[in-house]
């Protein structure tokens, strides 16, 4: 057991036994010392005494519990079990000898035979005290060692026959040198125990014996009941001592960390202390010499900040309170970082500063086109906010009626949301409204944002608690009405942490954001007079509740003219500076361009184009750099020489794809744009099977089974046989199978494959179509009409049939490409077969089985929107 336990224990054990009327001879701790360097017994008078006594066969068995006794030690013990008790008074009435055996489980109250450790120490009671708490505390002197044999008695307590186990005490010099380290290890330890009594560490370091020395010092050394254990079950000394080695150096290691961290703390504490005494003293002598102290400077400095920051009453209240709070407290005391931090972010913020609005209409207009080509409808809306603000200036002193709303202020901030594919000019765009209003311009990217507490920040409670980005974002700006843009607001996501589109609600809501309140704030601030452009990629994905707080404007992909014009006015002379080109240098013609737009960069966007340039241009700059040309003009030969084989193919392999019966062409919308999606339908021998392959989603699936639905009830009209599906399996596939398709306006699209399939008609060469079908044949309207009008002109296609509903939705198209193009608006699926499919010529037998004339049908004409001449 550690040595100050076994010294605490017995010292009291002595006290205690010189207060009352012991029967046995005085005993001190100045003779246990003195019989520890005899290496003997502690009983006066008694060494050797072991050795005559007669030790009898059997023994009465002590469980000890959390504690090994070895032979030639003194240990105080304490017994409370009453079976023990028993066992103590019988043996101090008779031989006073006992056995003395460790239990496994040292949490366990009554171990039985079984629980016991099979090796103890025959020991003899010295000295005996009876408590008046009921427990008896005797001093017990281990004699030898014994191993357990068969138990004769377990009550009142247990007996047991015993086997005397003495070790093996081989003299050789490996061991004394063995029991020469441990004694200096043991040394090591007491000297970092300054509570060890230095008479008994010298008494344990004069020992010679080797096992007495293992006894004696595993006796006062902290170690584990297993170990403890292990060490008395071992024969050989030598191996003792090995083990009693290990656990001394493991414990000087444990108390060298130790003594180095209470050192550390120690040396932190005082440095604390000296500097508090230190700063103490550097305020006396400011007083002195009648200055103030840094603590009274920065108040004062924070006081100017908070008269000079034009704060609501709200905030200056609240302000003034937390410096009042700053101005009591120690500069060392942990509160006063955070509230100085809460007055440096409090005072930081723009609450009066802005910047005066810029309401030149012409001089508007004249930015918005010089960086942007097209993209009217925002540049519209723009004016009318500047045009609106212009009129409110103007007649501020105009007598007008006095609002009889009491609820609905005055609302002067716009909140506008840009939904367009990818590359349109979304971002770029709000950084030209700014220029062209004269405000200052701030965006934050909300992509992939999941805690609620970046948009309203964190509460002051937590350690690291800042702001959310919006105010953040103000803060850093210096302006209370930037135009400021909330980037991919789409890709907002939620968790536990909270839901950040939720927050949103408060900042982008005209009838709430003019008393804004952060949760670090904690006290409200005005974001009305803020301009928030917000962007997304698809709609669907914000939230109804945010969505209906906006200003929905639509950026639908650009045509090729528009792509020429933005690559000749923007694209091109940016890439030649950015790239160290003279203007002279590089020249790019107009077929050069559209084989870049068509062949290498199929997009809604000029993203891709720019890089397609910029590609170009390193070529050039390469070439120059190293002497081979001095200047470019780029034609297609020399595109497709830079940029390799061209990534799209043009009209021909789509016209080659869809020269087989069974191959459409459909159109559908992405978030990316508009797209051409082709459908391909085959039949094998079979019956009645049907599957629709390709990634795509449930709508289309049913979509798939409505269009052959139909395509079966109308069988006679196409000229179809009914046993041709009962003798065939049909297999439709949309290819590009790694991308997840769905929606319903690919059912004409469907239909038609079907029929063509069967009928062997082959599409018309440069026809596509889209739109939804009924079980009944009607074509329904669909969106996205302009991407994928846009996408047909880009892939080449002459002819686009669309859903007679549809025809309002060509005016979002622009008018080059309504002159370009033609349309087909039908009603039913049999206006799409007759205006998609090549005409029959002679009758066919090879599907149809039984011959059966088709009905004529008159197909609609080719029509052009009647607002196409505009």
């Amino acid at each position: 057991m550690p040595a100050q336990k076994w010294l605490s224990g017995l010292q009291e054990f002595l006290q205690k036994l010189d207060e009352s009327d012991g029967e046995f001879p005085e005993l001190t701790l100045s003779s246990l010392i003195t019989q520890i360097k005899a290496g003997g017994s502690t009983a006066p008078g008694a060494g050797g005494a072991e050795e005559k006594m007669n030790i009898p066969d059997v023994l009465p068995i002590l469980p000890l519990r959390g504690v090994v006794v070895y032979p030639n030690t003194a240990v105080p013990l304490t017994v409370g079990q009453p079976r023990s008790i028993r066992l103590v008074d019988d043996v101090v009435g008779g031989d006073k000898l006992v056995g003395l055996v460790a239990a496994i489980n040292p949490e366990q109250e009554t171990p039985g035979p079984n629980e016991l450790y099979r090796v103890g120490t025959i020991a003899t009671v010295h000295r005996l005290l009876r408590a008046p708490d009921g427990t008896v505390r005797l001093l017990v002197q281990g004699m030898d060692r014994f191993r357990l044999g068969d138990f004769v008695q377990e009550e009142p307590y247990l007996k047991a026959h015993i086997l005397r186990a003495p070790e093996s005490d081989e003299k050789s010099i490996e061991t004394d040198a063995l029991a020469r380290n441990a004694r200096d290890q043991f040394q090591q330890i007491t000297q970092m125990i300054p509570s060890f009594p230095e008479e008994l560490a010298n008494s344990i370091l004069s020992l010679e014996d080797p096992l007495q020395t293992v006894y004696t010092i595993a006796n006062f050394q902290r170690i584990e009941l297993k170990d403890a254990q292990e060490i008395l079950e071992i024969d050989s000394v030598y191996d003792k001592l090995k083990k009693l080695i290990g656990l001394l150096v493991r414990e000087a290691e444990v108390l060298t960390i130790g003594q180095k961290i209470q050192n550390e703390a120690r040396g932190e504490i005082e440095k604390v202390q000296r500097d508090y005494f230190l700063r103490e003293q550097m305020k006396a002598i400011q007083r002195e010499l009648g200055e103030r102290d840094e603590q009274a400077v920065e108040i004062e400095e924070f006081r100017k900040k908070i008269e000079e920051a034009k704060m609501p009453e709200e905030a200056d209240t609240q302000a003034k309170r937390e410096l009042d709070r700053l101005s009591r407290l120690p500069t060392a005391a942990a509160e006063y970082g955070v509230i100085r931090t809460y007055l440096d972010t409090l005072v930081s913020l723009p609450w009066s500063t802005g910047t005066k609005d810029n309401l030149d209409i012409a001089h508007a207009r004249a930015v918005l086109n010089q960086d942007h080509y097209g993209l009217d409808d925002v540049k519209d809306r723009i004016l009318e906010f500047l045009a609106i603000r212009k009129l409110r200036l103007d007649r501020i002193n105009d007598k007008k009626e006095e609002s009889t709303d009491m609820i609905r202020r005055e609302r002067e901030g716009v909140i506008l949301c840009f939904v367009g594919p990818p590359g349109v000019g979304k971002t770029s765009l709000g950084q030209s409204i700014a220029r062209a209003m004269g405000r200052k311009f701030i965006r934050a990217s909300l992509g992939g944002i999941r805690d609620e507490a970046e948009i309203r920040g964190h509460r002051r409670t937590y350690i690291g608690a800042m702001p959310g980005r919006i105010l953040q974002s103000l803060r850093r700006i210096g302006s209370k009405n930037p135009v400021f843009m909330l980037d991919e607001v789409d890709k907002l996501t939620n968790d536990f942490h909270g839901d950040p589109s939720s927050a949103l609600l408060e900042v982008l809501d005209p009838e709430q954001n003019s008393e804004f309140r952060d949760n670090y704030l904690e006290v409200a601030y005005d974001l009305s007079q803020v301009f928030f452009i917000a962007t997304a990629n698809i709609l669907d994905y914000i939230p109804g509740p945010l969505r209906d707080r906006m200003e929905m404007i639509y950026l639908s992909g650009y045509t090729e003219t528009e792509k020429m014009a933005i690559a000749r006015g923007y694209l091109i002379p940016r890439q030649i500076r950015e790239n160290s080109l003279r203007k002279n240098e590089v020249s790019f013609n107009d077929e050069s361009l559209k084989m870049i737009i068509r062949q290498y960069t199929r997009e809604a966007g000029v993203r891709n184009l720019e890089r397609k340039i910029g590609a170009v241009c390193r070529k050039v700059g390469t070439h120059i750099a190293e002497g081979r040309a001095k200047k470019y003009r780029i034609n297609p030969k020399l595109v497709e020489s830079f940029l390799d084989t061209p990534i799209f193919l043009g009209p021909e392999e789509l016209n080659k794809r869809t020269s087989i019966p069974g191959v459409v062409p459909g159109l559908a919308w992405t978030s990316f744009g508009g797209d051409i999606l082709l459908v391909e339908a085959t039949a094998m021998p079979g019956g009645r099977g049907f599957q629709i392959t390709g990634s795509v989603g449930n709508v289309m699936q049913e979509s798939a089974r409505a269009a052959l639905s139909y395509v079966r009830s109308r069988s006679g009209s196409f000229g179809i046989s009914h046993e041709y599906f009962d003798k065939h399996d049909i297999h439709m596939h949309i290819p590009a199978g790694s991308q997840p398709k769905d929606g319903p306006s690919a059912g004409v699209a469907m239909a038609t494959s079907l029929v063509s399939l069967i009928t062997g008609r082959k599409v018309s060469p440069q026809v596509g179509m889209t739109g939804e079908i009924t079980l009944r044949g009607q074509v329904l309207p669909i969106g996205g009409v302009k991407e994928k009008v846009l996408a047909a002109h880009r892939s080449g296609l002459g002819t686009v049939i669309l859903p007679d509903q549809n025809q309002k939705d060509l005016d979002d198209v622009p008018d080059e490409i309504r002159k370009s193009m033609k349309f087909v608006f039908a009603g039913s699926v049999e206006d799409v077969i007759d205006a998609a499919l090549e005409k029959t010529k002679v009758k066919k037998k090879k599907h149809t089985g039984k011959p059966s004339k088709p009905a004529a049908r008159k197909a609609k004409k080719n029509v052009k929107p009647k607002n196409s001449s505009r």
